[in-house]
């Protein structure tokens, strides 16, 4: 299992930092690439099938069909609050139109490519970690890519200080959480939602620090992949 523990100056006070994350790919023999990802307390299993066969009305007749399905720890997908602002559907909305983005779909028309995300635990950041662990399920299924992604999350706490990838806690007690999906290219964002209150410049001050997290990420995942194809 690669590990890293990285530390990011978000440029809004203390509290810039991410937690210790790891990945392991391929733990699955069922689909056809696999990947569990872990960001402090926080960790989902992602599963990928595909391409194949498209069922009923879904075949789209000049790219592969994505479907992504997010499950609970706990419980079922429509009815699950830890799911958070919107539900597991809002969730599942935008990572696939994050997926859709970067999956260079056209290569595979008139198939179908689905995407399970297991929640195993979640202690805060839930959505990127989803993020994270999809991209990396992509990858170990060998699905060509226009780019990688990464997911990073900021709050904003009342005194207007910035934290980083926080906790559960941390998200009930900040005045605003944005999370933001962010391509390895030029570091565009592909997707982001937010829950609370906060200014243009917050924003921007946030999207700044999710940036520069993302290089991390992206960092540990060349470095995880290193380590995976080196052993061959």
């Amino acid at each position: 299992m690669a590990t890293a523990e990285e530390e990011e100056d978000g440029g809004g006070g203390g509290g810039c930092c991410l937690r210790p994350f790891s990945c392991e790919q391929g733990l699955l023999s069922r689909p056809d690439g696999s990947a569990a990802f872990i960001q402090g307390d926080t960790s989902v299993l992602a599963g990928l099938y595909g391409p194949g066969e498209v069922k009923g009305s879904k075949e789209l007749p000049d790219q592969a069909a994505l479907e992504v399905l997010l499950r609970p720890k706990v419980g079922l997908p429509a009815v699950t609050p830890r799911l958070g602002r919107g539900g597991g559907a809002q969730r599942e909305q935008l990572i696939r139109r994050t997926c859709e983005a970067v999956l260079l779909g056209a290569l595979h028309p008139r198939t179908a490519v689905t995407l399970v995300l297991q929640v195993l635990s979640d202690i805060g950041s839930l959505l990127s970690c989803c993020l994270n662990a999809a991209c990396l399920g992509l990858l170990d299924a060998g699905l060509p890519l226009a780019s990688l992604f990464c997911g990073v999350t900021c709050a904003l706490r009342p005194d207007g200080r910035l934290l980083l990838d926080p906790t559960a806690r941390q998200e009930q007690e900040a005045r605003a959480v944005l999370t933001f999906a962010i391509d390895s290219a030029d570091g565009k964002v592909l997707a982001a939602t937010a829950k609370g209150s906060c200014s243009a410049e917050e924003l921007q001050q946030c999207l700044a620090a999710a940036q520069r997290a993302a290089a991390t990420i992206f960092r540990f995942y060349r470095d995880s992949l290193r380590r995976k194809y080196s052993k061959w």
